[in-house]
C-alpha cells in the first residue's frame, strides 16, 4: 500500500468515525462530510494518474461540482435551522414536527 492510499484511507476513515462520534452540532457534521469529500476528491484525482487513462480524468471535477452544492445546501440547512430553532444544536431537530 502506497503512502497516498494510505492517507486517503485513513482520511476518510477519520471523517467517518467524527461524523459518528462528534454529532452534537450540525456545523461538526457538515465539516465531517466536506472532509469527506476532500478526501474522495483527493483520491479521485490522483486515480487517473495511478492508471494512466485520460477518460477518467474529469470524475474529479464532477465530483467537485457534486461537493460544492452539497456544501450550499448544508450551509443553506444551517442557516435555516438556526433562525427556526434558536441554535444549531442537533438534539433539538425533530423531524416529526416539520
Amino acid at each position: 500500500m502506497s503512502l497516498s492510499h494510505l492517507s486517503f484511507y485513513s482520511s476518510f476513515t477519520l471523517s467517518c468515525l467524527g461524523l459518528a462520534f462528534h454529532r452534537t452540532h450540525l456545523i461538526s457534521a457538515l465539516l465531517c462530510l466536506e472532509s469527506m469529500m476532500l478526501s474522495m476528491y483527493i483520491a479521485l484525482s490522483i486515480w487517473p494518474v495511478e492508471t494512466q487513462m485520460a477518460s477518467t480524468a474529469l470524475i474529479p471535477v464532477f465530483m467537485l461540482t457534486f461537493s460544492a452544492c452539497e456544501a450550499g445546501a448544508g450551509l443553506a440547512m444551517l442557516v435555516a435551522s438556526t433562525r427556526t430553532h434558536g441554535s444549531d444544536h442537533l438534539h433539538n431537530l425533530n423531524l416529526l414536527q416539520c
